[in-house]
């Protein structure tokens, strides 16, 4: 028997692994992951700000970009410079930061769980592997007890014939036309030769046309002045959660005594998608109670779960006015006002801290959509976060 097994090798994953390897080197940890690699084909960003320094201090070993200078925001009426810190990971880095620090035999690719109970996990070869503990940070999947939309994304990793010129992150460029969602372009400069360009979109169906994306991404960078070849991508369909019972999502989870943590477990920003500062977050909390039996840490990540779910309501609601309130070619406003407000004020909302004083102030003065589509937008339940509409 292992004391704990950690299904799912992405993000919330392989940080719940490192940081109670980190605190308990004693412990017999091992991740279980699908996929070839640990961490899939991703790039996570995140703002200095989102982590206090324990978090910080987790995530030091990785080979990181870091843009110490800030970030730009573009809109069709106004450009604006932010001086937060901008850092980013791409996957190959977190898997190869992964595997310096764990033992070998505690990492098992092409390992498919095909059922998690609170003695252990069943593979899809048939192996069973006991644990005191089991943990599940596999991927969010769509269900009918959340209610939202959908945020749907191209990546593409560039290098370019000559310099590109671009110093800092360009976080959101809305200057592009919206085709029916809040769309906007992101930008990371990881050299004088290298971008990373991808077209986002919040969007009502959770369909990628890669091909139309793709085409899109052509014309911007040839607008941008931007030529050269493709190193690699990616492409995402994430849930932006704006509603929905939450408790009766976990239980169709399954599995009692099964700690769930991860973008499965809910562990998301609800209007942003990002995981990476809760991920960071549960990873410590996992090491400073790895010793707990199973069922106790289960309870406990429950109890994480729930007040995360409470405490980010504001989010949801931002959510509900984004999809349901504003008209798809509008949505922009939403942020285009919103990136007006004092910088501690958007640092704190990315981090999903925003105090009261914030939440008033977001809800203050002329509101980007109508008053009373915002309230039949709060009103309202919003749709089954499930890629086919009908079911």
């Amino acid at each position: 028997m292992i004391d704990m097994a950690v299904v799912g090798g992405g993000l919330a994953g392989g940080l719940a692994a490192l940081a109670v390897r980190r605190a308990h080197p004693e412990l017999n940890v091992a991740i279980f992951e699908a996929g070839d690699s640990l961490g899939g084909n991703h790039r996570w960003s995140w703002f200095a700000s989102d982590l206090d320094a324990p978090g910080t201090q987790l995530m030091a070993g990785f080979a990181t970009t870091e843009w110490s200078g800030g970030y730009d925001v573009a809109f069709p009426g106004y450009t604006r410079h932010l001086s937060s810190p901008y850092r980013s990971l791409a996957s190959r880095d977190f898997d190869a930061a992964l595997r310096s620090e764990l033992p070998a035999a505690a990492i098992r690719t092409q390992a498919r769980a095909t059922k998690l109970a609170a003695g252990g996990v069943t593979l899809a070869s048939g192996e069973h592997i006991a644990a005191r503990c089991v943990i599940d940070c596999r991927d969010f999947t769509p269900s009918a007890q959340l209610r939202g939309g959908w945020q749907v994304f191209v990546g593409r990793h560039l290098r370019t014939r000559t310099a590109h010129g671009v110093a800092d992150p360009i976080v959101m460029d809305t200057r592009v036309a919206q085709h029916g969602a809040y769309r906007f372009v992101y930008t990371l400069p990881l050299g004088p030769n290298e971008l990373f360009v991808e077209d986002t979109y919040y969007a009502d169906e959770p369909a990628l046309d890669r091909a139309a994306l793709e085409a899109r991404i052509d014309r911007y960078c040839t607008a941008m002045g931007w030529h050269g070849d493709r190193l690699g991508g990616e492409t995402g369909v994430l849930p932006v959660i704006t509603g929905g019972d939450f408790a009766a999502y976990r239980a169709a989870l399954g599995g009692a005594g099964v700690v769930r943590s991860g973008a499965r477990g809910g562990f998301v920003h609800p209007l942003t998608s990002y995981t990476l500062p809760f991920a960071v977050a549960n990873a410590l909390a996992l090491a400073r109670h790895a010793r707990l039996p199973g069922d106790q840490l289960a309870a406990l990540f429950e109890g994480r779960a729930q007040r995360h779910w409470q405490a980010t309501r504001f989010y949801r609601s931002l959510g509900r006015m984004l999809f349901d309130a504003a008209e798809p070619e509008e949505r922009y406003r939403v942020f285009e006002r919103f990136y007006r407000l004092r910088e501690p004020l958007i640092e704190r909302f990315y981090a999903g801290n925003s105090s009261t004083a914030d939440k008033l102030r977001i809800l203050s003065g002329k509101p980007p959509v109508s008053v009373l589509a915002a309230i039949r937008a709060l009103l309202g339940k919003g749709s089954p976060l499930v890629h086919e509409r009908s079911q």
